[in-house]
């Protein structure tokens, strides 16, 4: 009897498989992105009308930060061009909440943007007050673009071991 005779076999995952020159390219990661974009520009705010920069506002990012102190709490904001009038601060259900608006100047009579990336629009920004705070005597100081926020805290309590004793 005669032996059946060697066939190479390929898996055909492993033969490389290449598109006909007139088929049209399609690039998933490009679709994607244009997406994203697109995502993007439908949430983010824009100018008023007449201004002619054809691109979105720029975000207000406010930087904070929270110190502890001997008397309580420090919390520093950065709020550059913002004045007294245009910056609030409360405090609710311990919770403290900086906000604000900073206003995109209206004067475009001698000038024509090109594009803008300072940021406009309203910002709000809230923490939660650690254990101890006073909220009732939380005060406030704006100076030179830098807010500061004090926040008086009562002496905390030393924790206490307790030792655990065999039953």
């Amino acid at each position: 009897m005669n032996a059946p005779a060697k066939i190479d076999v390929k898996h055909p995952a492993t033969r490389p498989v290449t598109a006909p020159a007139n088929w049209p390219r399609f690039n998933m990661f490009g679709s994607l992105q244009r997406e994203i974009d697109r995502l993007f520009e439908d949430f983010a705010p824009t100018f008023p009308a007449g201004f002619g920069v054809g691109r979105a506002a720029v975000e207000i990012k406010t930087r904070m930060d929270l110190a502890e102190t001997k008397d309580g709490y420090e919390l520093t904001v950065e709020l550059p061009g913002l004045e007294e009038k245009d910056v609030g601060v409360t405090v609710r259900n311990g919770v403290l909440t900086v906000s604000g608006e900073k206003t995109f100047e209206e004067e475009t009579k001698d000038k024509r943007y090109h594009f803008v990336e300072r940021g406009y629009g309203s910002f709000s920004r809230s923490i939660a007050l650690p254990e101890g705070a006073q909220a009732d005597h939380v005060s406030a100081v704006l100076n030179k673009g830098v807010l500061k926020v004090s926040i008086p805290a009562t002496a905390q309590a030393e924790a206490k071991r307790v030792e655990v004793k065999a039953g």
